[in-house]
């Protein structure tokens, strides 16, 4: 009897220190995040890049324990998704730059007897850089070594309600209602260089739609913040990026308190466990901020697998 799998996809992150060096090379031999036409050239870049960079990555990761997060949200995740769908379909996970890769995860779900693989990567908004990475390195790995199942892809879930009720939770957690008119909200989007964008990304327009959304779902719930707003955080290099950054926007509110919510993230990561947590909320003491909160991602919270869940019974 053919079977079916949900397999969710995902950056990953370092499971361990040693890890660090494997992350950052793969990540930027990606063909998606380093642009260039030649190969060779880009080996070379993330060759020094990661020469560059992995000492003081080592450095973030052992601040937040040794290793990201990721790994373990997305296994509990993957849990409760499990016990959702029932033991007939199989669920998994495959991570883009670190353990478990998709070759490892194909070898597992060729055991089965499989007549579709349903893929839904874990951004909740569309980037060539992380959904159509993700999605493009699983396909190519299966025709390569997998058998003959379909592969069905969902490529954003941004205006899905339960998601979005997921992510209202974690801000009501974080902040009641009555505390809301002291507070400034300021929706965390990672940034992406501005060359990405003009070639046709619409990650920037996903991001501005998700936040219109919640803004919306905010005012109904009676959450009424002083302002919203939308920045972008991590940017490196010299190039241009999406603006305003996270430290620019910090600098312009004027209230007493101010919350982040991370909106390009699902689950936790050394983006919102190290930068938002600890480096920004340094800028934020020095800024003067009364209160810096930030919030969880969805993780594996029950309004995100019933969104799961309901995404991958769409797709079938």
């Amino acid at each position: 009897m053919k079977k079916e799998a949900i397999v969710l996809l995902n950056m990953g992150g370092p499971n361990n220190l040693e890890e660090v060096e494997v992350f950052l090379t793969n990540m930027f031999n990606d063909k998606n995040i380093i642009t260039v036409k030649s190969s060779l050239l880009r080996r070379f870049i993330a060759t020094m890049i990661t020469f560059s960079r992995a000492e003081k990555s080592q450095e973030i990761y052992r601040q937040i324990g040794g290793k990201s997060p990721i790994v373990g949200h997305t296994k509990n995740l993957v849990q409760k998704l499990k016990s959702r769908v029932g033991n007939e379909i199989i669920v998994d996970f495959a991570m883009r730059y670190t353990p478990p890769f998709a070759a490892e995860v194909i070898e597992r779900l060729n055991k089965y007897n499989l007549e579709k693989i349903y893929l839904i990567p874990l951004y909740p908004q569309f980037s060539t850089t992380t959904t159509k990475s993700s999605l493009e390195d699983f396909e190519e790995q299966y025709h390569t070594k997998g058998r003959d199942a379909v592969l069905v892809e969902i490529k954003h879930f941004f205006q899905n309600t339960n998601y979005n009720k997921a992510i209202l939770q974690r801000i009501q957690e974080r902040i009641s209602a009555h505390e809301c008119r002291d507070f400034d909200l300021i929706f965390s989007a990672h940034g992406l260089p501005l060359k990405v964008i003009e070639k046709g990304d619409v990650y920037e327009r996903h991001v501005q739609k998700h936040v219109e959304i919640l803004k919306g779902m905010l005012l109904e719930a009676g959450m009424n913040f002083n302002a919203v707003h939308l920045a972008y955080q991590s940017k490196v290099g010299p190039m241009e990026w999406l603006k305003p950054s996270l430290g620019d926007k910090l600098k312009e509110v004027k209230g007493k308190g101010v919350l982040i919510y991370p909106i390009a993230f699902t689950i936790d990561n050394s983006e919102t466990d190290f930068e938002l947590e600890i480096e920004y909320r340094e800028i934020a003491h020095e800024l003067g901020f009364k209160e810096y909160r930030v919030c969880e991602c969805p993780n594996d919270s029950e309004f995100f697998v019933d969104a799961l869940v309901e995404i991958y019974e769409k797709m079938r």
